[in-house]
């Protein structure tokens, strides 16, 4: 009876790490938009920030990268040199600066509610790229576009309307200190846009760092390909290329040597948690979690860092919330969830389909034509199989240029969806 439950009590405790370990890492995030908010407010230059923070990030995975992918690295060629300068220059470069500057005019709650739209938006650049094909009789083509619409509608309500001043009831006390005390008036209204104009300037910022790293994810299928075995090393050369591209683009917006200089204080509490902590050890955490569970349970806790921002802001950063805010917060986490229902019907249906494959081709001779004199791959491997090949009405060698077209096609469709719902919090928060 003891075995049994000590047994019991291990099966919950092995079942409940994936739990355990996203929560935690919900945590994370929202510490680090904190800080990060903390460390704008002070006077850091984001530029900086940004070049601090993948320094940090390429510094704590280049160990990991040497000791567990030094054999067989990848020929760096021109063509994959130019894949990793792009990837650099959107992720690091462009989505960061915007991220973070965005974040300066907003609040850290408004900043992961956009931040929700990583997935819808990923699901449009994939089919402006023609990764993804939309058939609107299927349901899950059906969620995915209504939760995507739903999602922009959500990003543009909180765009465009404030709204009145929600007041929580752990903040009314600071809401009423901040509204008796003018100094402290005046500074909360900076510290969170003080004006309209910085409000809409914030969100069209926000808006074009989730586009970007959409775009990252689009693109780095290719890299992927070169990098399969390689993730880490892919990781350490982007985040590299990333400081240098973000130090030329810092020496250029920032004229001033002092931006530079960095203490024992809030700045470096902010460059090294978002480097060691974002972008590095959720990097392993995550990727435990979804080799175990899948992508799409991985970015389904993603609303919650949402929730433990605004109570943390609302404490630390006396934060405003806007009903404009909480309704489209609302919306973009229904469109979140609509779109991941569709990921996840699809995936459903792609190891369906894979399956049915895998038993076609073993009931299938090796060497042995059918009647319509084409031959098959036997035992091949067909796990990325999502689509069937008609192999009734091809030639042996039509037959195997197809497959090969079917897998590459396979790996881009799904590897976009992947990527995207496994890092929506890493890297785009």
């Amino acid at each position: 009876m003891g075995t049994e439950k000590v047994g019991s009590c291990r099966k919950f405790l092995e079942s409940s790490k994936p739990y355990f370990a996203m929560i935690s890492l919900q945590f994370g995030y929202a510490g680090m938009n904190v800080i990060t908010k903390l460390s704008l407010n002070q006077g850091m230059s984001h530029y900086v920030l940004v070049v601090y923070r993948h320094a940090f990030a390429a510094a704590s995975i280049a160990p990991f990268a040497f000791i567990f992918e030094r054999k067989g690295q990848p020929k760096i060629t021109f063509k994959v040199f130019m894949q990793l300068f792009i990837l650099a220059l959107l992720g690091p470069v462009i989505d960061q600066n915007f991220y973070y500057a965005g974040l300066k005019l907003t609040s850290p709650t408004f900043s992961c509610a956009m931040s929700n739209m990583l997935p819808a938006m990923t699901f449009v650049m994939a089919v402006i790229c023609r990764m993804e094909k939309i058939d609107m009789k299927k349901v899950r083509c059906q969620a995915k576009v209504v939760g995507t619409l739903v999602t922009v509608a959500g990003a543009m309500l909180m765009t465009l309307y404030k709204g009145p001043i929600m007041e929580l009831v752990w903040a009314k006390h600071h809401t009423e200190t901040h509204h008796n005390n003018t100094n402290s008036s005046s500074s909360s209204t900076i510290n969170n846009g003080s004006s309209e104009r910085d409000w809409f300037l914030g969100c069209t910022f926000l808006i074009i760092a989730t586009l970007a790293w959409a775009s990252l994810f689009v693109l780095q299928a290719k890299a992927i390909e070169t990098y399969k075995n390689h993730q880490l090393s892919l990781t350490t050369i982007i985040c590299f290329i990333g400081t240098l591209q973000a130090t030329a683009v810092t020496f250029v917006m920032e004229h001033n040597p002092s931006v530079w200089r960095i203490g024992w204080d809030m700045n470096l509490l902010a460059a090294a948690y978002a480097g060691i902590v974002t972008s590095s050890i959720s990097y392993y955490v995550q990727g435990l979690v979804i080799k175990k569970k899948g992508p799409v349970f991985a970015t389904a806790f993603s609303p919650l860092m949402m929730i433990i921002v605004a109570i943390m802001g609302s404490f630390i950063l006396a934060e405003q919330i806007y009903l404009g805010g909480v309704v489209g917060s609302i919306l973009i986490v229904i469109g979140l969830y609509s779109v991941l229902w569709g990921k996840h019907k699809e995936q459903i249906e792609t190891k369906i389909m894979g399956h049915h494959d895998d038993n076609d081709m073993q009931h299938l001779p090796v060497t042995k034509a059918n009647n319509n004199g084409a031959q098959n791959f036997g035992n091949g491997d067909s796990k990325n199989d999502a689509t069937l090949v008609d192999h009734h009405h091809c030639t042996q060698e039509n037959f195997g240029h197809q497959k090969e077209e079917v897998n590459n096609k396979n790996n881009k469709e799904n590897h976009y969806s992947s990527v995207v719902i496994a890092m929506t919090n890493q890297e785009a928060n």
